[in-house]
């Protein structure tokens, strides 16, 4: 049994909002040591010195490896220093809205073992933008692209929310890799509301101004609950207002499991079913960057992935049951991928995979 398959036999006998908090402090405080301990720590890893498993984004950033973390574990950018220490391609923290904020009443959530999913109700709980961008400002990132998730908080009105977004990324984009509009997140009354192409306009039209001054990718990040007709339509918004891209799919809704979004296995087939729509709609009328998220828990799902023509990939749900290990899982498997392939860079092989993609879907 792995050290962490250890840890989390103690740690899911707990509450899981408790064996979070008290993770993330202990990460927080030894990330080096932690890192090494779990046999994760990069400098560590032995793999071929000819394989490049980087990726450069449209939007500048490279990633080191395809695959990052999600926003939604790390939400106070309190362990980043951790989390770039072992190997994620990139780390995207919060969300953080302008005002602290305590999040929906607890319990609020649930491990739904057998399925490998989550189902939460946080609510953006977080320590506001103040605290947060003190974190990220005295955190060592080791060189590796750190986003930042932007939310409203709830008791701004809708009317009212171009404004949070305003503060937000002001404070943010001079010490952020990229920055992500977050409208949807199930557990904010009111947010998906704004994933309407009016609402988005009057947000993006308020960060217009902001924009000129500061070169920060800006994403936007989609609902796996969407109509995929809207597609389009979103697609296009992105294009209008020059957005380094888009980001699909954030957790989805099953009433049937309770009030919350689902995270992990759950969300596997709707949140696979949504990229692969964004990824066609863009491949056909839009130049920007796409980050996928939402269900991917095995290799064969990032394969899949970059069949479809995406790139770069987050995982969360997956590394709160699995751990680092499935990030050393995972570089391994590539690496075997590469060479059965004769092929040196991971750009290389998502062009080749994409075209065996698309002869796949037009044969």
């Amino acid at each position: 049994m792995s050290i962490y398959n250890l840890f989390k036999r103690v740690a899911f006998q707990l509450d899981p909002e408790v064996a979070h908090n008290q993770s993330m402090a202990l990460l927080s405080r030894f990330p080096e040591s932690l890192a090494t301990f779990l046999g994760a720590h990069e400098r560590l890893l032995e793999e071929s010195q000819d394989l490049d498993f980087s990726y450069t984004l449209k939007d500048g950033n490279d990633w080191t490896f395809p695959v990052g973390l999600a926003a939604g574990l790390d939400k106070n950018a309190e362990a980043i220093d951790f989390f770039t220490s072992i190997p994620f391609g990139a780390v995207e923290v919060g969300t953080v809205t302008p005002l602290p904020q305590e999040g929906n009443p607890k319990p609020r959530m649930f491990r739904l073992k057998e399925e490998e999913s989550l189902l939460n109700r946080m609510g953006f709980n977080n320590e506001g933008m103040e605290k947060i961008f003190k974190n990220l400002e005295k955190s060592d990132r080791h060189g590796k692209v750190v986003g930042v998730n932007l939310g409203k908080n709830k008791v701004t009105a809708a009317e009212n929310a171009p404004e949070d977004y305003r503060k937000l990324f002001e404070k943010f984009a001079p010490v952020s890799s990229y920055l992500v509009v977050n409208v949807s997140s199930p557990n904010t009354p009111g947010l998906r509301d704004l994933q309407n192409i009016n609402s988005l306009k009057t947000i993006f039209d308020a960060l217009t101004d902001l924009r000129k001054n500061f070169n920060t990718p800006l994403y936007l990040k989609i609902s796996p609950d969407l109509a995929l007709d809207d597609v389009p339509a979103i697609v296009e918004l992105a294009a209008d207002y020059k957005l380094a891209g888009l980001i699909a799919t954030n957790t989805t809704i099953r009433k049937d499991l309770g009030v919350g979004g689902i995270s992990g296995r759950l969300l596997k087939e709707k949140g696979r079913l949504m990229r692969r729509r964004v990824l066609e709609v863009m491949d056909k009328a839009a130049p920007q960057e796409f980050i996928g998220v939402g269900g991917i828990s095995e290799f064969s799902d990032l394969v899949d992935f970059w069949r479809d023509g995406g790139k770069v990939a987050q995982i969360y749900t997956a590394f709160i049951y699995q751990g680092p290990d499935l990030l050393l899982d995972w570089r391994k498997r590539l690496a075997s991928l590469m060479k059965e392939r004769g092929i040196q860079s991971f750009t290389d092989l998502c062009s080749e995979l994409a075209q065996e993609g698309k002869s796949k879907g037009g044969s």
